[in-house]
């Protein structure tokens, strides 16, 4: 299994709408970034991520499981973007923010340090049982 993040505005896609999708989940969609869509073709079933609220929280909020993997992108018809399908497994009992993630050096080579601005993200093992325990949640 591999780890991943996946940014969205709060107000755009947030936990909440996610959770709202239940054991269906939700395409992964409009992302138009080459990188954070060469990311997602690596995805497989069972992968998880964390879901991060990006702008005003800037915090990781929650878990989710890739359930469907790259596909195309059914908000466009231009066949060079695809994407993945994802359900949430559970919140985050203490939103892990983006300050608490760089005041912390054992994760300072987090692309989401080093690369804030990408919207999907590998995140290691170790980096993944860190920020677990940082926001109390179960990895």
């Amino acid at each position: 299994m591999r780890y991943w993040l996946f940014k969205s505005e709060p107000d755009t896609w947030g936990w909440p709408a996610q959770v709202a999708k239940g054991a269906a989940g939700e395409e992964w969609d409009g992302v138009r970034n080459y990188q954070a869509r060469n990311f997602m073709r690596e995805m497989r079933l069972g992968d998880r991520g964390f879901f991060y609220h990006s702008q005003s929280d800037k915090a990781v909020v929650g878990i989710v499981e890739v359930i469907k993997e790259a596909h195309p992108d059914s908000s466009t018809e231009d066949p060079r973007w695809e994407c993945v399908d994802i359900k949430a497994l559970r919140p985050f009992a203490q939103p892990v923010s983006l300050a608490m993630i760089k005041e912390n050096p054992r994760l300072a080579e987090m692309p989401l340090v080093k690369s804030p601005r990408l919207s999907v993200q590998p995140v290691t093992e170790e980096q993944w049982q860190i920020i677990c325990a940082m926001g109390a949640t179960e990895a």
